[in-house]
């Protein structure tokens, strides 16, 4: 099943094609003026048209301060220079103008794209061919004039975010005959000076003023440099062909320095950011092959013998105390029968009995006597009583049944 789309994703999808076509990105446009429309915004919104077709446009104000320098009108004859792109609200495309000039200020513009389609088919603006710029460089080569405000910028820039890094300037001609050749010359010069980092360019101006740097000379000597070039070239509405031909292209001269020299407080920033980093991140291994020592010290604890005779002995010191708990317990208990027992007997003993006058008689055989009849005159007794024993004789003996009966 095929999938669906919103109409937002479809509108995005085009919006990205014009946004990735090289053309569409860079694109110059002949045509007559109509429904043109100053907005309380300060944008201008128009139609460009010829016979049988038609493209709106917008120029927003940003771009009107360096790219208009006339009033638009409908009827006239114009060049629009921009980018094609998508209004995504209402699915329709449009031409972003970044300037429009009066038709008949053309000759350039037309060389202009010529060259620039001529180089593009040759694949000197290929991304694969750009070269990196240094993130750390010591030397910095600059094609400028010597004086104006462009090489005034960058040395104040350049002063600001690093003052160790070495600025060689060659000054060149950057404007009218014979400027492409001193630029040319000047990129040559550095290229072979061992520069990290080679920036060209100068301050705003027109077409005619920035022409030396869409001359094909310029845009080789760029291309077959070994230095990494940024191009800053004009304002940031202003695109050369050396833009293109650069490793980086940046807005401006000052923009290209920042480009070109990093901020080295941001970067003594950046490794106490790294440095912090990396000490938690040391810290938290630290923190897992701890506890991954502690679980395995744990396993090890739990089948070492140590471990194991360590719990032999918990278990017999808890035997012991059983033990001794159980033997205390018995020995109450057969004490206590003991005690039972031994009252019960004082209770059958003879002696127990023997007081208030009471006593045990034996005769001298060590027989109890239980009647007179048991003992004989002259014999020998014993008497047993509650605190003693008394030994006596017998002198005479009275027999009950022959008193009662006498």
């Amino acid at each position: 099943m095929a999938a669906i789309y919103s109409v937002t994703q479809i509108n995005l999808y085009i919006k990205n094609m014009f946004a990735n076509d090289y053309l569409l990105r860079n694109v110059q446009v002949k045509g007559e003026l109509s429904n043109v429309k100053y907005h309380s915004s300060g944008h201008i919104y128009f139609t460009l048209k010829e016979e049988g077709s038609a493209i709106n446009g917008v120029m927003f104000q940003s771009a009107r301060r360096n790219g208009l320098d006339f009033t638009l009108e409908n009827g006239q004859s114009v060049k629009v220079s921009g980018s094609v792109s998508v209004y995504e609200r209402d699915g329709r495309y449009q031409i972003y103008a970044r300037e429009i000039a009066l038709d008949g200020r053309g000759d350039l513009y037309e060389a202009y794209e010529i060259l620039k389609q001529k180089l593009y088919e040759e694949g000197l603006f290929e991304f694969d061919h750009k070269k990196e710029i240094p993130k750390f460089p010591k030397k910095i080569g600059i094609v400028t004039a010597r004086t104006g405000a462009a090489i005034q910028d960058i040395m104040n820039i350049a002063r600001r975010r690093n003052p160790f890094v070495q600025l060689y300037l060659y000054p060149a001609k950057v404007q009218g005959d014979g400027a492409a050749l001193t630029i040319v010359k000047g990129i040559e010069t550095l290229d072979t000076m061992g520069m990290d980092t080679i920036i060209i360019g100068r301050g705003g101006g027109s077409i005619e003023d920035l022409w030396p740097f869409n001359e094909e000379c310029v845009a080789r000597a760029i291309f077959a440099a070994k230095t990494p070039i940024i191009s800053g070239t004009g304002h940031e509405i202003d695109n050369t062909i050396a833009d293109y031909a650069a490793d980086l292209r940046a807005p401006t001269p000052s923009a290209a320095c920042e480009l070109a020299i990093p901020d080295i407080m941001s970067s003594v920033l950046l490794m106490n950011q790294y440095e912090n980093s990396l000490k938690r991140c040391m810290l938290e291994r630290i923190r897992q092959v701890s506890q991954k020592l502690h679980v395995l010290s744990v396993k090890l604890d739990l089948v070492s013998p140590k471990s194991r005779l360590e719990n032999q002995k918990i278990y017999l010191d808890s035997l012991q105390e059983q033990i001794k708990q159980a033997v205390k317990d018995r020995y109450q208990k057969e004490n206590h029968r003991y005690e039972l027992l031994l009252e019960k007997l004082n209770g059958l003993s003879p002696t127990a009995k023997l007081v208030g006058g009471y006593g045990y008689i034996e005769n001298e055989r060590g027989t109890p006597v239980k009647s007179i009849l048991d003992l004989k005159e002259k014999e020998s007794f014993f008497v047993t009583i509650r605190d003693g024993r008394a030994e006596g004789v017998v002198t005479r003996i009275e027999h009950k049944m022959e008193k009662e009966n006498g």
